[in-house]
């Protein structure tokens, strides 16, 4: 038996299914909660933000979920950035 060398990557190298790996918070997503993927979030057409899939590591692409904000403005939200906030 051989053992795994150090750069083989590890369960803790992989984000959890149900954070967003842009942001970190929870990424809504349909199918990880058990339901069908036709109700996530991020099925509409035009919803996800091509700004925001480039974002991804090309190993993520079509395989990590994001989460609504970070799909929809293509990066994680800020709070200087909305336009809620005090100027």
């Amino acid at each position: 038996m051989t053992s795994p060398s150090p750069s083989a990557s590890s369960a803790t190298d992989a984000p959890a299914a149900s954070v967003c790996p842009l942001c970190g918070h929870p990424n809504l997503c349909a199918i990880t909660a058990g339901q069908p993927s036709e109700s996530c979030w991020c099925m509409a057409p035009g919803t996800v933000a091509p700004e925001a899939l480039a974002a991804l590591r090309p190993e993520q692409r079509g395989k990590t979920c994001i989460c609504p904000a970070c799909g929809s403005r293509g990066r994680p939200p800020s709070p200087s950035s909305s336009p809620l906030a005090p100027s």
